[in-house]
């Protein structure tokens, strides 16, 4: 399909808003099924790939309505049950067709604190959109209800009318609250646990607050200005805050408790421990893990060659190992930062992917190349120790494994080699090993993620954790969904010691 400009996107949407308004009361499910799903306005591919502008600009007010009307207010609300914060979506949709936008952010805002976040990098159609009715009744998930999209608008809606509602705060229980890591989880606990009154103390071991949200996706994927627009929400409520704080390391995690005098403690300290591929070759300059890479030029804005002293590996031609978003952003950045080549080589073919399918199509349009049933075998290097190739080996696929998708089997003698001077790793993360190495009360799993119960509490009193942490590597919104738990557990517990007298 041919690109097609904002302009042109945004003027349809109007035509069509007028039809539909005179007769949107009296639509009958078949009629709103046959409204066209509304396109997101994007910058075009070949200026993109040169800037670190977000790529999708968003909706008009056109846009979001006419999308809207295409919502059938089931009454079994399937994309409810499959959001991991169990947002009112028909409710707040409803509103968007009307126009009500603020009502609409109002009920968003019961459940969820990030909306402009969520609405940008969750994987809407493996959850909320996954089995909405209009998108099972076109046999096309890409035809759902764009829910993603429309939270992302009213957010950014109110945001632009400078009127962001901050949440309540309840009277002052004298209770205090230690949230460690300012990810998605740490920040729905921090949030949900300060509406009822608690002290709340977050700690951060970067400078910068915002966790895989601010160092893992990229400014063209979701703007620093948008973390830190949601992130002001938590300052106004009252919530205090310590960057440069390594729990483990500047304190210990029980100190926060017997010696701090925290009531509770929540753990959200992520997955940032890079998993490599353990071949030959791995330890030559121009090998990163995705991780470093991003994180180089994400948190350290290494890409504004102009302001930061950040140093960045300078390429020419990329291979990047690995099929999920954060290949995906590795592989867009790396063009961004004026790679000629990039080269996404993954073992299994598009359609096991883990990636977003807006993320690889994304990076198709951008120019990435893909090369699937690859794996590389061998890093070469040159005489002073840099990358300058690797030996590929080619695969086909067998029967299932325990993930569901086909177990990819490797081809003898297929071996061949590519000319690269960087290799980029994203097979996965482990999680931050500090807190259990520093702790050795807290039960880990045989992955070293901490386990938990189904309140999200660990195995040590008073303390719960969530997120990265306990999941693995994951997504944004599930991250929320375990603060969201974890939040409520910490309440419950709270509350039952001011009632004892505690």
């Amino acid at each position: 399909m041919s690109h097609q400009s904002p302009e042109m996107l945004a003027e349809k949407a109007k035509e069509l808003l007028v039809e539909y308004l005179a007769r949107y009361d009296e639509m009958k499910p078949k009629e709103k099924m046959a409204i066209p799903a509304q396109p997101m306005r994007e910058q075009d591919p070949d200026v993109r790939n040169k800037n670190l502008e977000e790529v999708a600009i968003g909706y008009t007010m056109e846009q979001a309505r006419v999308e809207a009307m295409r919502c059938l207010q089931c009454k079994k609300q399937q994309c409810v049950a499959d959001c991991p914060v169990e947002i009112d979506i028909p409710e707040f949709i409803k509103h968007v067709a009307n126009g009500d936008i603020q009502t609409a952010i109002d009920v968003i805002k019961r459940t969820s604190l990030l909306p402009a976040i969520c609405g940008r990098v969750c994987p809407q159609e493996a959850q909320c959109q996954m089995n909405c009715t209009v998108g099972k009744g076109l046999k096309d998930v890409n035809q759902a209800v764009a829910i993603g999209r429309l939270e992302r608008f009213v957010a950014d809606w109110e945001r632009e009318q400078g009127v962001v509602k901050i949440p309540d705060v309840k009277p002052e229980t004298g209770k205090k609250v230690a949230v460690v890591g300012s990810g998605p989880a740490g920040l729905v606990v921090a949030a949900d646990v300060r509406r009822e009154g608690h002290d709340v103390t977050m700690y951060e071991a970067f400078h910068k607050l915002g966790g895989v949200m601010r160092y893992g996706i990229p400014e063209f994927r979701l703007p620093n200005s948008i973390i830190d627009q949601e992130l002001d929400t938590l300052d106004k409520m009252g919530v205090k805050i310590q960057t440069n704080f390594v729990v483990g390391r500047t304190r210990k995690l029980v100190d926060l408790i017997e010696k701090d005098g925290f009531d509770a403690v929540f753990l959200g300290t992520g997955a940032g421990l890079p998993i490599f591929m353990g071949i030959e070759g791995e330890n030559l300059v121009g090998v990163f893990s995705a991780n470093e890479y991003l994180t180089r030029a994400n948190l350290m804005r290494a890409y504004d060659k102009d302001f930061a002293d950040t140093p960045i590996y300078p390429s020419k031609n990329v291979a990047v190992v690995g099929g999920g978003n954060v290949a995906m952003d590795a592989a867009r950045m790396a063009k961004r930062l004026g790679a000629e080549n990039v080269y996404v080589i993954y073992r299994r073919t598009e359609n096991e992917m883990p990636a977003r399918n807006e993320e690889i199509h994304h990076a198709k349009e951008e120019g990435i190349q893909f090369h699937f049933l690859r794996n590389p075998k061998k890093i070469f290097g040159t005489e002073d120790g840099r990358v300058k190739a690797i030996e590929v080996t080619k695969f086909e696929l067998g029967e299932p494994d325990a993930s569901g998708r086909r177990r990819p089997i490797a081809i003898p003698g297929s071996e061949y080699i590519m000319d690269v001077d960087t290799v980029l790793v994203s097979i996965g993360n482990g999680s931050n090993p500090l807190i259990s190495r520093t702790t050795p009360d807290m039960k880990v799993n045989k992955w070293g993620n901490i386990t938990v119960d189904e309140s999200q509490k660990t195995s040590m009193n008073k303390i719960y954790a969530g997120g990265d942490i306990v999941l693995g590597a994951a997504t944004v919104i599930l991250a929320m969904g375990e603060g969201r738990r974890a939040a409520a557990a910490i309440n419950k517990q709270l509350k039952e010691e001011i009632e004892a007298g505690k």
